[in-house]
């Protein structure tokens, strides 16, 4: 498998690294780079577009809608077709338990979206995790079937049941999908929760958990000395020109991004990360930009939260974050 760097080099891009880019002869690393352009230059029917566009502006109207606001992207390869944007990226300020429905804000107090507002990535984090996984996999700094015990002695149930990296990665752990850390009040307290978190069900059998890549994020940073967000951004997000891409968000964008609540922890390995919708659109190319011809279509919109998901933005954090 080539690394991130050995495939940039043979897509053309260069080396990913600024000290070595322009000493392989390839410069500095040019990422898969998205135009604007019409629905014709992609290859797509301009009229299925309009009515795209037509049922998300949809979804973001009246008392009671679906969203609160809405971003939709389509293209196909390195083309968008279209980026529309409705509705408010905040529009609620507490959310009603009795009605079932946000409280609205003062019009003046809310936020609008816009195709450039970051949205909360939520188990798209997982990807990330994974990525930075193989690549310390790659380097040989990381076992896929060692045992967490060897990286994290003190994760004592994952431990007493050999608990593996293979097994983190492929979800095969046995871990329960996930515990109520949000009610953690400190990272002191989340720990001590999953030191002692034994499997609930069989290890070698599938069952989708986000303690496994919470586990595999606590593996990563005991092996590399970095935390993940620093990780996520030196060795994925940064190469591939994802300069919207990462956790936090930035204490800039805090105000005009949607609202979220998914506990106190700003860098998780399962969630945490955020991205406007156009950006990810870079590592959707790579590394396929140049391996695959006609190259599919992109289909991609993101919705802020409205009605029973609608939440007050979380405050503000002290946490790195890993990227603008």
């Amino acid at each position: 498998m080539p690394s991130l760097e050995e495939a940039c080099e043979r897509a053309g891009w260069g080396d990913p690294r600024p000290e070595r880019g322009r000493e392989r002869g390839g410069g500095q690393l040019s990422a898969p780079r998205l135009r604007i352009d019409t629905p014709e230059r992609a290859g797509l029917d301009p009229r299925e577009l309009t009515r795209l566009v037509h049922d998300v502006r949809g979804l973001t109207e009246g008392e009671r809608p679906w969203a609160a606001g809405a971003v939709v992207v389509a293209g196909r390869g390195p083309v968008i077709a279209v980026e529309e944007a409705a509705g408010w990226a905040v529009r609620y300020a507490a959310y009603d338990e009795k009605k079932d429905a946000g409280v609205e804000l003062p019009p003046a107090a809310r936020v609008p979206m816009t195709v450039h507002t970051p949205f909360d990535l939520a188990s798209l984090t997982k990807l990330f995790t994974a990525v930075a996984a193989m690549q310390q996999l790659e380097r040989g700094t990381l076992g896929i079937d060692a045992r967490v015990a060897a990286y994290l002695p003190e994760f004592r149930a994952a431990a007493q049941h050999g608990i593996t990296v293979r097994q983190l990665l492929t979800h095969t752990s046995g871990l329960r999908p996930e515990l109520p850390l949000y009610d953690c009040p400190s990272d002191a307290a989340r720990l001590a929760l999953l030191h002692a978190e034994p499997p609930t069900s069989e290890p070698g059998t599938y069952r989708y958990s986000d303690l496994n890549m919470l586990l595999l994020q606590y593996v990563l940073e005991r092996i590399t000395g970095r935390s993940l967000d620093v990780l996520v951004r030196d060795g994925i997000t940064r190469p591939l020109g994802m300069t919207a891409t990462g956790f936090g968000p930035c204490p800039g964008r805090r105000r005009r991004r949607t609202s979220g609540g998914r506990g106190r922890r700003r860098t998780a390995g399962c969630c945490g990360a955020w991205s406007t919708t156009r950006t990810p659109g870079r590592s959707a190319e790579w590394p396929a930009t140049r391996a695959c011809s006609p190259r599919p279509a992109i289909w991609r919109s993101s919705a802020a939260p409205s009605s029973r998901a609608a939440r007050t933005a979380p405050p503000a954090s002290s946490a790195r974050t890993s990227s603008s």
